[in-house]
């Protein structure tokens, strides 16, 4: 149901509002250089810092922007599963083709806990949704034994994996077969995770380079391993720099430096170092972006 190439947008801001101009221009540039759909209101779009009426709006907004281009996966997550329903059945009313749900955090389900959890929301929202496992920022990980269950509810359809290991991304394919989509969440192993069966990717790095990624997706899922592999390491020292601080840090400064937005953020996220600044800029210059 989903591969390719997905945009984790950022959420811009200008003196403290969404820069809903801005937000319009990064979806356009991502149209514009093929990616396969847009994810607002991730981790990368600074989710919990937004109210529940700027979430509800940046969605409603990707998804009358693209109007049917590409797909909208709307961020819905939450650590109360009713907050979680309520931002899904949004979702869905403003027309975003499925949700991505993020394992509740700080509260640390159990393993029956996260699968009650997914499986209420299912069952509340009739939409496609996406897992999305990522313990170094939930504390807990879904067991694959978990998304195997989960994946025989028929409208949880697939998964974005970065918890970081080969080996569970690789079991959980072997596990849920070829019909659940697994979405690369580290753009790092993108390459690698397709070569197992992954389908695609939700990206930082497609916030400034998105007609690269999209083409070691699209060479990936047509079997043709030598130029994916050639992109993979081409892209590869990008990667890790829009990763050097917490992301979106590195990848809203990238944007600033390449005058796309301005790199604004919201406490308790701030700019970048001086240091890891400088790093940056040079990974940027390196690649001819700046």
């Amino acid at each position: 149901m989903f591969s390719g190439a997905f945009t984790a947008v950022v959420t811009p801001f200008k003196d403290g509002l969404v820069d809903e101009a801005g937000l319009r221009r990064l979806i356009r540039f991502g149209v514009d250089a093929g990616i396969s759909g847009f994810v607002p209101c991730g981790t990368t779009g600074e989710s919990p810092t937004l109210s529940h009426e700027e979430h509800n709006r940046v969605v409603e907004i990707t998804v009358k922007e693209l109007a049917g281009q590409v797909k909208v996966i709307a961020g819905a997550g939450s650590n109360s599963t009713e907050e979680a329903i309520n931002l899904t059945r949004h979702a869905k009313k403003v027309g975003a083709d499925a949700v991505l749900l993020v394992s509740p955090y700080y509260n640390k389900p159990t393993q029956e806990g996260l699968y009650r959890h997914f499986k209420s929301i299912a069952e509340a929202v009739d939409i496609p949704i996406v897992l999305y496992n990522i313990q170094g920022r939930t504390a807990v990980n879904i067991e694959n034994s978990t998304v195997e269950k989960l994946s025989k509810i028929p409208n949880i359809v697939g998964v974005k994996e970065a918890s970081g290991s080969i080996l569970q991304m690789s079991e959980v394919i072997r596990l849920c077969g070829p019909g659940f989509d697994v979405l690369s969440g580290d753009d790092q192993m993108t390459f690698p995770l397709m070569a197992l069966g992954g389908m695609g990717v939700i990206s930082v790095v497609t916030n400034i380079i998105p007609d690269k990624m999209s083409a070691l997706v699209k060479h990936m899922l047509n079997g043709e391993i030598d130029q994916a592999r050639s992109i993979h390491f081409e892209i590869y020292e990008l990667c890790q720099a829009v990763f050097i601080e917490t992301n979106p840090i590195p990848v809203k400064m990238a944007l600033g430096l390449m005058g796309k937005i301005t790199p604004e953020f919201r406490l308790p996220l701030c700019e970048p170092s001086a240091a890891n600044l400088e790093k940056l800029k040079s990974v940027l210059e390196k690649y001819g972006l700046v």
